[in-house]
């Protein structure tokens, strides 16, 4: 083989292979600097589900590539593999060089800190002489040869108004706030070069959008499992997470990468709020945080629930926010508690104090003495107090202003016996404290607000 000679792809190498039985022998007659490239080359590396589908699946060619996989499956280090594929024009990626590329993912942080400086993002999946310039401020990344890659949150869709692309990578899909928006304001920008494609890679939950994108007749669609990429994963960490999640719920949408559906006998169902969300609350005249303290610390401790809610002049509850964090320390989660009391300018914390009520009110009066706290004691069980929660939103009373995945997962996982995977509703129990305070509990509000 001659040194001037294209530098082959892996697939033509194994398909060599395979037909003459003699790899090996194919690697000797290589040149040393064909050797050291095709040490670098991602194609020779990645796992099968890794790489790019053929441009034409069952007859047509693809547009949208969903990558449907477990937590640490390796769908970021596909993705940014993806976006380098394009940007450098590397063959089975691009004919040429991609020059105008969308980075979407759930919020601005998310894009930094995952999708482009992140251990498996763009910056670290290319080598050090190719690798593009990353300009904060701008947002951009910019390679040498003219290619651009801008970033953007799906917090924000109006800010794909304007611009257009060749093609976008889209992480954590089923995770955006605005995910209907988001995705149609990126359609429109998608107009530039013959045929501008999509990369989606998300831990699937069953959203409608995502419905929607598997039953497009021009995806191609890809799904790995967590186990798949064992060898580049902590051992303890799969284990761990085999023992607790395997075969459960969660297990298999959070390690499988399936999409699970209803739960029987669940309080809430994904079609129901998804019938209930709005963009935005109205003006509401109250507004309140719950924190659903955990009974415990330490590493295996319960989630601390937060979640914001508010009413409007119609008496119709708008849930606003979840910032529930996990493992947390008192004063961690005090803190959190009131930096979404100030920054939605609440009337009122509500506290369940079943679990250590002193305590609950000393961590929050050493962080705030000034904020006025509900304190909240359950006499009933987890499933009759959301009982009412959820009467609620059937009759079109509550509403979710935005997307929450992760607690949305808990109401429609929720039932007689608690949630399938035998954890505490922790999400679930802020929200049901916080919609009971505003709409179910007479003489609730501390103030009114003008509105």
């Amino acid at each position: 083989m001659r040194i001037d000679e294209p530098l082959p792809t892996f697939r033509d190498i194994l398909g060599q292979a395979r037909r003459a039985g003699r790899l090996g022998q194919l690697l000797t007659e290589l040149h040393p600097r064909q050797i050291r490239l095709l040490g670098q080359e991602w194609g020779l590396r990645a796992k099968p589900f890794q790489y790019p589908p053929r441009l034409s699946q069952a007859g047509l060619a693809w547009t949208i590539w969903l990558f449907l996989g477990g937590r640490g499956a390796g769908k970021t280090c596909a993705g940014a593999q993806w976006v380098r594929g394009l940007a450098l024009g590397l063959r089975d990626f691009a004919a040429r060089p991609v020059g105008r590329i969308a980075l979407v993912g759930e919020t601005a942080d998310d894009v930094r800190h995952v999708m482009v400086e992140g251990v498996s993002g763009v910056l670290a999946a290319h080598a050090h002489r190719e690798r593009p310039r990353w300009l904060p401020s701008r947002r951009q990344l910019v390679w040498d040869n003219g290619a651009v890659a801008q970033v953007f949150s799906a917090e924000d869709p109006d800010s794909l108004r304007g611009p257009q692309f060749e093609a976008a990578w889209c992480d954590e899909l089923a995770k955006w706030r605005h995910a209907d928006a988001t995705w149609n304001m990126l359609q429109f920008g998608l107009r530039l070069g013959e045929r501008p494609r999509r990369l989606v890679t998300t831990t699937p939950r069953p959203m409608p959008l995502l419905r929607r994108l598997l039953a497009h007749p021009r995806a191609a669609v890809t799904r790995a499992r967590t186990h798949d990429n064992a060898e580049h994963l902590a051992p303890d960490f799969l284990a761990e997470m085999e023992e607790e999640f395997a075969g459960a719920l969660l297990g298999r949408q959070e390690l499988d990468g399936e999409i699970v559906e209803e739960r029987v006998g669940a309080l809430w169902t994904r079609d129901a709020l998804e019938a209930l969300r709005v963009e935005a609350p109205p003006s509401l005249k109250r507004i309140v945080v719950a924190v659903d303290p955990p009974a415990s610390s330490g590493r295996r401790a319960d989630c601390c629930g937060v979640v914001a809610a508010g009413l409007d002049a119609a008496n119709i509850v708008h849930v606003l926010a979840d910032a529930t964090l996990g493992a947390a320390r008192p004063g961690e989660w005090a803190r959190v508690a009131l930096a979404l009391y100030h920054r939605l300018e609440a009337d009122a914390l509500v506290a369940e104090v079943n679990q250590g009520g002193e305590m609950v009110a000393a961590v929050m009066a050493e962080a705030d003495a000034s904020v006025p706290v509900v304190m909240v004691r359950a006499s009933r069980g987890k499933y009759l107090r959301a009982a009412p929660v959820a009467q609620l939103y059937e009759q079109g009373r509550a509403r979710h202003a935005g997307r929450f995945a992760e607690l949305e997962d808990e109401m429609c996982g929720f039932g007689p016996d608690g949630l399938a995977n035998g954890r505490s509703p922790d999400r679930l129990d802020a929200l049901v404290w916080a919609v009971t305070h505003l709409a179910l509990t007479p003489k609730a509000a501390p103030r009114l607000r003008a509105i």
